[in-house]
């Protein structure tokens, strides 16, 4: 620990996704909110180009790019994560500004307790930072590498729940390569659903990608934009009607909060990027969503049981599509790492369901500690107990 007193947590932040931007918001929220009299905050933003850096004014920083949606340049000092040779975590700065030399440090930090991923989207929610986590023995907020990755996984995502018993959408995946060499395969697939469809990247966020196709013709243009994310996209049914979210929080025993609802407004057609983060009108959220009783307890127990079956640790939020007259309710798809800037759901939801963000982030980071003593009471070696004597 930082001292007797505080908690040093790492808080990354930015990284190679298309929803780097976002992020830099969220971590704006998360720091702002998280009490200095108990945690030092150790600010680590990831570039575009992968390079982590140590930003010590990160919040003054943040506040200047976020309005913007700037993303973050070259600044700070840059960082390397290694294991410490006591066994304990370090941040530690290359030697003489050389890229991967790592035989000196200074600058070194040493005892982050613990790290909060605030990484939405590819290399930060998609198990590939938790992996590096889990080889420098690091706890960490949010799902394992295994729940990271299909969360960020649609096509196995919706597999996996389907087979649990949760209900998804009809829809069709699609690989780019198999797309190139047919390329009616896209419209064969979008005529079995019937239009409308949507169609999306499948491992991304924020809505970048994503198109509403209403015909044939338009078909192909919004796979071509799908496959310059993502190497496989998905060809959904469209569900004309009502969209929920609800915030799950736990480990072995979560819990939803109360359910919310998402009312586009203005010119847009759907829940897109422009209406969420872009234009200040495109969109609106009523909490708690006006339900009755027992569809609000049912969204409930569905966002926990999709949290189960995808194997999910400390939080994640999940996002319905609904009938008009509530009669089919889908899960369109589950966030292991959800927005938390000024306009998100999940730290709202929980706020209306009685944890303001404060106790919300002392949660996440209990949830975190815990799971990682869970983890390293596991045995990582064999040992056999010695074999009972014939006949006793």
């Amino acid at each position: 620990m930082a001292d007797n007193k505080r908690l040093r947590v790492g808080v990354l932040f930015g990284g190679r996704s298309g929803e780097h931007e976002i992020s830099l918001r969220s971590a704006l929220t998360v720091m702002s909110a998280m009490d200095p009299a108990r945690y030092e905050i150790v600010p680590v933003g990831i570039g575009r180009d992968g390079r982590w850096y140590l930003q010590r004014d990160a919040l003054k920083l943040l506040a200047e790019k976020t309005p913007h949606l700037a993303a973050l340049g070259a600044g700070g000092t840059q960082v390397t994560l290694l294991p410490h040779p006591e066994g304990q975590s370090l941040i530690a700065t290359p030697a003489d500004g050389a890229r991967g030399d790592v035989t000196r440090t200074h600058d070194a930090i040493p005892d982050i307790d613990v790290v909060f991923p605030v990484l939405h989207g590819t290399y930060g929610e998609d198990g590939t930072v938790q992996g590096l986590l889990e080889l420098a023995g690091i706890a960490y907020v949010g799902a394992g590498v295994l729940g990271s990755a299909i969360g960020m996984d649609k096509d196995a995502q919706k597999r996996l729940l389907r087979d649990a018993g949760v209900a998804v959408v009809k829809y069709f995946s699609i690989e780019r390569a198999d797309y190139h060499d047919t390329p009616q395969l896209g419209a064969k697939l979008a005529r079995k659903l019937g239009y409308p469809v949507f169609v999306k990247p499948n491992a991304l966020g924020s809505s970048i990608g994503i198109s509403k196709v209403k015909r044939a013709g338009d078909l192909n243009a919004a796979l071509d934009d799908a496959f310059q994310y993502d190497r496989k996209a998905l060809i959904e049914a469209s569900c004309e009607g009502r969209e929920f979210e609800c915030a799950v929080l736990g480990n072995d025993r979560p819990e939803a909060s109360i359910p919310g609802e998402v009312l586009v407004t203005g010119a847009h057609d759907f829940y897109d990027y422009e209406s969420k983060y872009v234009d200040p009108e495109g969109s609106a959220t009523k909490i708690p969503a006006d339900l009755p009783a027992a569809k609000a307890k049912k969204l409930s127990a569905m966002a926990v049981a999709a949290f189960k079956a995808l194997s999910l640790r400390g939080m994640a939020r999940v996002d319905f599509l609904a009938s008009r007259d509530l009669r089919q309710i889908y899960v369109n798809e589950v966030n292991t790492i959800p927005g938390f800037t000024s306009i998100s759901m999940y730290p709202k939801l929980w706020e209306a369901s009685g944890i303001p963000l404060p106790k919300l982030i002392d949660r996440l980071i209990e949830l975190a500690l815990e799971e990682h003593r869970e983890r390293a009471s596991l045995k990582i070696t064999y040992q056999p107990t010695p074999s009972a004597k014939a006949g006793d």
